[in-house]
């Protein structure tokens, strides 16, 4: 319990930051709010503050994939109950534009700089501990969002979190408090335990009973909601063939390219900060004293590493390896390109504060030859090409298909192929169907209930689809037949567990009676005993610790109190509680552990509160 507190009451701020950009996604169904478009229905209003029914149906279409993962590929998604996620998906919603709103009047801000560093040091979005701005696009498209989407997303989860850190920081603990939870939590417990196993095999069932269960829980037993759609793929590379670059247009990329190189300096630094601690003058000081140590003979390496205040550089005698133009700050930089090798400048001041420069090497650029550029050049003039008539093959085909009333002349007008999916649910399925652009716009009630076609979808930064529903194969009943196998499963457990717990509660009622010896086998089953047994005691079902640790404390030796627990496979288990060990007094360290987590979780509590004050004084419709 200790490692979980600790892990839980350190860095807990940086963790909710950082763990949001990939792992928020996926656990929330809030990711819907930013590819919403304008819609005349609102689904509510919170503060004058519109949620659209789009965002709603994208909100339920996420809740419905998370409980697809968690329950399993083979879960029949018919069996969720839609009003339930609606109203699920609708108070998340309304949650976070409460807190959005709450973070706004509390003034809570943060800089660009901040997000590119969150962002920058995602381990999600990084390749060999480096940023991969293809890994980031890749990550980011599988979720669904534009680079745009995705950081006006993180913004607004930057700006919660702010707001939450506030309110959870400002947990307060007494030392009473700490030690009646270091009492609690180190308390062992001395049981016993004892199985009653349930026998699904020996339940007898009637038809008549399956039939009754079948009826009355009719709406589980549906097929689900599918669509199959058509629809039309633009893709950008179909263009590389159609388009051409000459002789004289690669010369005049060449020249450009070649225009382009520039010289590479090496430069060290010792920095001296100025700061909230050092002022201008006291920073200025100290640099002319590290430049007169120089003109000594002292070593400029030896001199960064002992007082440079650039963490970077510090450790490697200030060296900053090389770099072109643009790089520095322009006092930096312009201090470095009148340098000779080997020089040192005099005290430069830039916004961070004063700097010596040595210019430790330059390398001049290397001019390649054409023949060596022409590949890479012609694909990137057929690059610019293309991307031109991408981009108003898109428009045409979006135009195309919003005046149409099918695909087919949309496909003849773009030399296109219709095509056609498989049958897919609002989980989602197989190929285009997988992408929840995609899934959103096949249920829309525009292409579904009207249809209409679709607007132009982007896959991918190189696809464009547009598409229109063929058929809706709406929810219908399962015969009898094809789930009473389940059914009959389903019972055998449910009545065996129900056998087990009577006679489970009547072997407790023996034994509290005395009629039952407590030191005795019961139908050749013996007792296993536990002993100072803790709240994390491994080899003990979870459920099992959780009613042990709710039990009464026995009122004599001889007096243990009982309870009975279900498991997961509708057997009982019987606990006997015989002992409660009190713990000694927590060390200076286990204390310090204790308060955090207490003063973390009353955070939490706080925040909980706070939110609950946002919503109830709020203005909020609901349609």
């Amino acid at each position: 319990m200790l490692q979980n507190i600790r892990d839980n009451s350190q860095g807990w701020i940086a963790k909710t930051i950082i763990g949001v950009i990939v792992v928020l996604m996926a656990l929330t169904g809030f990711d819907a709010i930013f590819k919403a478009t304008s819609h005349s229905n609102d689904a509510a209003k919170v503060n004058g503050d519109e949620i659209s029914q789009n965002e709603l149906s994208q909100a339920v279409d996420m809740q419905r994939r998370q409980l697809m993962q968690q329950l399993g590929k083979d879960f029949d998604a018919s069996l969720l109950d839609e009003k339930m996620l609606r109203e699920s998906a609708l108070k998340g919603l309304i949650d976070r534009k409460l807190l959005l709103q709450g973070a706004e009047k509390s003034k809570f801000a943060f800089s660009e700089a901040a997000l590119d560093q969150v962002i920058l040091q995602t381990p999600e979005f990084q390749v060999d501990g480096k940023f991969s701005s293809e890994r980031f696009d890749q990550v980011i498209r599988q979720l669904g969002y534009t680079r745009m989407q995705f950081r006006q997303m993180l913004a607004q989860e930057m700006l919660i979190g702010q707001l939450r850190a506030g309110l959870a920081g400002s947990g307060f603990v007494t030392d009473a408090q700490v030690l009646a939870f270091a009492r609690l939590e180190k308390q062992t417990r001395d049981f016993a335990s004892l199985s009653i196993k349930a026998d699904p095999a020996a339940v007898k069932l009637t038809d008549e009973e399956v039939k009754a269960y079948y009826d009355e829980h009719a709406k589980e037993f549906m097929t689900p909601d599918q669509v199959i759609i058509d629809y039309l793929e633009l893709k950008k590379a179909s263009f590389f063939d159609q388009v051409s670059v000459n002789d004289e247009d690669l010369q005049a990329a060449y020249q450009k390219e070649i225009a382009n190189l520039s010289e590479q300096r090496r430069a060290a630094h010792i920095l001296i900060e100025v700061n909230d601690k050092t002022t201008e003058a006291q920073a200025k000081a100290k640099i002319e004293e590290i430049q007169a140590r120089l003109a000594k003979g002292e070593q400029f390496e030896a001199l960064a590493k002992e007082f440079s205040q650039d963490p970077g550089s510090a450790n490697n005698g200030g060296d900053l390896g090389y770099a072109g133009p643009g790089v520095y700050d322009p006092a930096f930089e312009k201090a470095l390109y009148s340098l000779a090798k080997d020089q040192v400048s005099g005290p430069v001041r830039t916004d961070f504060g004063f700097h010596l420069i040595k210019l430790l090497g330059v390398e001049a650029p290397e001019v390649p030859t054409f023949a060596s550029l022409k590949d890479k050049l012609t694909r990137a003039l057929k690059t610019q090409q293309v991307e031109q008539r991408f981009v108003e093959a898109s428009k045409q085909l979006e135009d195309a298909s919003f005046e149409a009333s099918d695909l087919a002349q949309p496909a003849q007008d773009l030399k296109l192929t219709v095509q056609t999916s498989k049958p897919f649910g609002r989980e989602g399925g197989e190929g285009i169907a997988a992408n929840r652009a995609v899934i959103t716009a096949a249920f829309s009630p525009e292409v579904l209930d009207e249809g209409a076609n679709s607007t132009a979808i982007e896959l991918d930064p190189e696809t464009v689809v547009v598409l229109r529903a063929k058929e809706h194969l709406k929810p219908s009943q399962l015969p009898l037949e094809s789930v009473s196998a389940a059914i009959r499963v389903q019972l055998a457990k449910e009545h065996a567990s129900a056998d087990a717990k009577t006679k489970a509660e009547a072997l407790i009622a023996s034994l509290r009676d005395g009629k039952t010896p407590l030191d005795k086998a019961i139908d050749g089953q013996a007792w296993k005993v536990t002993e100072a047994a803790t709240r994390a005691q491994e080899g003990v079902d979870p459920a099992v610790l959780q009613a042990l640790f709710r039990m009464a404390k026995p009122a004599a030796k001889d007096k243990p109190t009982f309870t009975s627990v279900t498991l997961t496979d509708g057997s009982l288990m019987i606990v006997r509680l015989n002992g409660v060990n009190e713990a000694a007094a927590p060390t200076e360290e286990e204390k310090a552990q204790y308060r955090r987590y207490l003063a973390s979780r009353i955070g939490q509590q706080d925040f909980a509160a706070y939110r609950k004050q946002l919503e109830s004084q709020a203005d909020i419709k609901r349609y």
